[in-house]
C-alpha cells in the first residue's frame, strides 16, 4: 500500500469509546425495541384529539411521529367532513386508501369526479407525478367520515415522497 493509503485508513479508525457506524445501528435497534415493548396494540379513539388543519378535520391514529404504537409502517386517520363542505385539495404521491364510514358525497381525482357513500372505497392511484385531490360532502344535513390508511413512505422517500407533497387549497374549517 503507498503511505497515501495507508494514511488514509489511519484516519477513518474510531478512536477508543468512540461509537461505530455498526454500534450506532444497534443502539437504534435497541431504542426501536424498547419503544415497541412499550407501545400500544390497541388504539382507542375516544382518547385521540380532533386537529383542525389544511386538509380539513382528522383523527390521527398512526403517524411518523406517534412513537406509542407498535409499529409505524402505516399512517391511519379518520376524516371527517362537515355537510356540504370538503376536505382541503392536495397533491401526493397516491397509494393512500379512503373507507368511507358515513355519508355520501364525491371525490375529484385529477379532474375526473368519483362519487361514493357509505360502505365504498376510494383508492388514489400511484403515479410517477403524484395525484391532486379532494373530496366533497353531498350532505347538506350530515357529516361524512372517511377512514384513511396509507404506506407511511416518510421515512424511505421523505416527506414529498418522490413526487412532491402540497397543499393546494385548504379545507374551509382550517382558518
Amino acid at each position: 500500500m503507498r503511505k497515501r493509503e495507508e494514511k488514509k485508513m489511519t484516519d477513518r479508525s474510531t478512536k477508543p469509546r468512540e461509537l461505530t457506524k455498526y454500534q450506532e445501528l444497534i443502539e437504534l435497534r435497541d431504542k426501536e425495541r424498547a419503544r415497541i415493548a412499550s407501545s400500544s396494540v390497541c388504539v382507542k379513539g375516544k382518547d385521540l384529539p380532533l386537529e383542525v388543519n389544511p386538509q380539513g378535520v382528522l383523527k390521527w391514529y398512526m403517524h411518523p411521529n406517534i412513537d406509542s404504537t407498535a409499529h409505524k409502517f402505516i399512517m391511519f386517520y379518520t376524516q371527517e367532513i362537515p355537510p356540504a363542505s370538503r376536505s382541503g385539495k392536495q397533491r401526493t404521491q397516491g397509494g393512500v386508501v379512503f373507507v368511507v364510514v358515513e355519508g355520501s358525497g364525491y371525490t375529484v381525482i385529477d379532474g375526473q369526479r368519483y362519487d361514493w357513500k357509505q360502505n365504498d372505497v376510494v383508492q388514489l392511484p400511484i403515479k410517477p407525478d403524484g395525484v391532486v385531490f379532494q373530496h366533497f360532502n353531498a350532505s347538506e344535513k350530515a357529516p361524512a367520515l372517511l377512514i384513511a390508511a396509507e404506506p407511511n413512505l416518510a421515512a424511505t422517500t421523505g416527506v414529498d415522497r418522490a413526487c412532491g407533497f402540497e397543499q393546494l387549497e385548504a379545507a374551509p374549517e382550517y382558518k
